[in-house]
């Protein structure tokens, strides 16, 4: 069994050309400015500072490609590879238009959500190592509040149990030759998905939860701005350092 990532294996698919209705912004909430930097740029921070990732995909409208043209010209190790893709219609199209970007001979294929700024990269790695053991693996937490399935009428059904529920997060991490048989599935049986490792469970293969942390939230609308601060004020100076 595996028990390290080899050094520029990876290949990150960054997710930045969703429109982001719920923030109710001028322009898409992953290139609000977050303390100073759009949003966007801080995951990009992050896994451009590890040595296990050798090239980085944006999938973004083109008119943004400047902004990740000029941020990469200043990162101090001048790597990974930067290069783009162009959103799909769905989330599944734009991660597959990013797939089909990468490398050949890519070890595993690293897929973010672009308004999750504060992901750590300690989990990234351990994300990373159980994908390569498994085939995918993706960051997630436990459930703290109690979830109810309720009926259209508002009717509770059943109290799920809340120790076997967690909510998923990104990156979601995947064997590059599973991905394309989950799409190639997918377009075959006109399949539709919310999350990556949905298109693995279709395949019936297995799928591993890495523990992440609960400060890897999603930015979606205002108030998760306000959170994102909070945190990202906290937890700043030890993100990149994490990462080297």
């Amino acid at each position: 069994m595996a028990e390290r990532v080899e050094d520029g294996s990876v290949s990150v698919v960054l997710l930045a050309g969703g429109v982001g209705k719920r923030m109710g912004a001028a322009m898409p909430k992953q290139y609000l400015p977050l303390q100073g930097q759009p949003i966007a740029l801080y995951s990009l921070d992050v896994f451009a500072a590890m040595r296990e990732v050798g090239e980085l995909v944006v999938v973004c409208d083109p008119s943004y490609d400047a902004l990740f043209r000029e941020h990469h010209a200043r990162l101090p190790t001048g790597r990974p590879m930067l290069l783009f893709a162009r959103p799909g219609a769905e989330r599944q199209d734009s991660v597959c238009n990013g797939f089909e970007a990468i490398r050949r001979g890519a070890a595993l294929v690293a897929i973010h959500d672009s308004a999750r700024p504060l992901v750590q990269a300690d989990d990234v790695r351990r994300c990373l190592l159980d994908a390569l053991q498994v085939g995918a693996a993706v960051l997630g937490v436990r459930v703290k509040q109690t979830i109810k399935e309720v009926q259209a009428n508002g009717l509770v059904v059943r109290t799920l149990e809340r120790a076997s529920l967690w909510e998923v997060q990104t990156p979601q991490v995947i064997w590059p030759e599973l991905l394309r048989a989950g799409f190639d599935l997918m377009r075959r049986e006109q399949l539709e998905v919310t999350d990556d490792v949905s298109i693995i469970e279709a395949l019936g293969s297995p799928v591993r939860l890495t523990a992440g942390s609960y400060t890897n939230i999603k930015v979606t609308t205002p108030d998760d701005m306000i959170v994102a601060e909070g945190f990202l004020r906290e937890c700043r100076g030890t993100l990149l350092a994490a990462a080297a």
